[in-house]
């Protein structure tokens, strides 16, 4: 019974997929997947990314459709700096814990406050929030992108934790908005040295949206692009991975005789993980949900964006 309804489940999905490559041809449309994205998803994408990827994908495509497969302000930013694209979602209700954690009204008061501090807004924040920031960074660019700001004193929004990482490689005085993601924060120290004592063989690569103290256990820190590259060529045949675990298809594509941990089973954002192909097909054939940024919001945010993109 098992064997007859994963064959039809796999019948199900090659149709799908089949759907899909038809109607990225007929709308000129190209997939962005975030790397947290299900397997599925990843497995249709015409790019595989992390934020900072993706929004210079969206950039410089030229395609009229993008289908934004991560969260809400993911496709916020696709449309930001693509505004003549049609950028669709999968599922709209796709949210960011973390990016809700800010807001308008408390960073203008924070910046009241703070007259001479610039604002740096982590990307995982709304684009109304981007539109009161001098600039945006992921954290595949946040020291570089702190670094470059002119000013001594930051206002940063609104992960703590990749806050306080940051705060390590600057000499300049960070002012820490109270944010943090849901999955990630949730990473215990008891966990990764559960896991340690289980593959002592193994290296803990972790990503800094994780708390100081998991941080700190690291062999190696870093974005989940810089994490995906250290793996694929570091000499090392075993990881404890401390992120997403979406991460895994593309880390087992790039390693297949390595062997990968995810620290914990929890370690799975429940909105990146909303998007299926069902949803990837209807999208396409209803041309809805829309991604929609007022423009006097979009304009500011998108200043912001490009001053990330232009930090070399």
């Amino acid at each position: 019974m098992e064997a007859l309804a994963l064959e039809r489940k796999a019948e199900q999905q090659k149709e799908l997929k089949e759907r899909i490559a038809q109607l990225k041809k007929e709308r000129n449309a190209i997939i962005l997947a975030h790397y947290y994205q299900r397997d599925e998803i990843q497995e249709v994408a015409d790019f595989r990314g992390d934020s900072f990827l993706l929004a210079q994908k969206a950039a410089s495509t030229d395609a009229d459709v993008i289908v934004f497969c991560g969260v809400h302000f993911m496709g916020e930013s696709a449309k930001i700096l693509a505004p003549n694209k049609t950028v669709l979602i999968p599922d709209e209700r796709a949210g960011c814990p973390m990016a809700d954690m800010v807001n308008v009204d408390g960073l203008r008061a924070l910046k009241k406050k703070h007259p001479n501090a610039k604002v740096v807004a982590y990307i995982n924040t709304s684009a109304e929030v981007k539109s009161e920031t001098d600039i945006c960074c992921t954290s595949a660019n946040a020291i570089k992108v702190i670094n470059s700001v002119d000013s001594d004193e930051i206002i940063w929004v609104p992960d703590k934790n990749l806050g306080d990482y940051v705060s390590k490689f600057t000499d300049k005085k960070m002012i820490i908005w109270e944010g943090y993601c849901n999955t990630h924060d949730m990473l215990t120290v008891k966990e990764v040295e559960e896991m340690k004592a289980q593959y002592p063989n193994a290296q803990f690569v972790v990503h800094p949206e994780c708390r100081p103290e998991v941080v700190k256990l690291g062999d190696f820190v870093g974005s989940t692009t810089a994490i995906i590259k250290y793996c694929r060529e570091s000499d090392c045949q075993e990881f404890i991975v401390g992120t997403e675990d979406g991460t895994g298809y593309q880390l087992r594509l790039d390693s297949p005789n390595k062997q990968f941990h995810f620290a914990t089973k929890y370690l799975v954002c429940p909105n990146m993980k909303v998007n299926n192909l069902k949803k990837v097909v209807k999208c396409l054939e209803t041309n809805q949900p829309q991604i929609y940024v007022p423009p006097q919001v979009a304009d500011k945010a998108r200043a912001s964006l490009e001053r990330m993109l232009q930090v070399k």
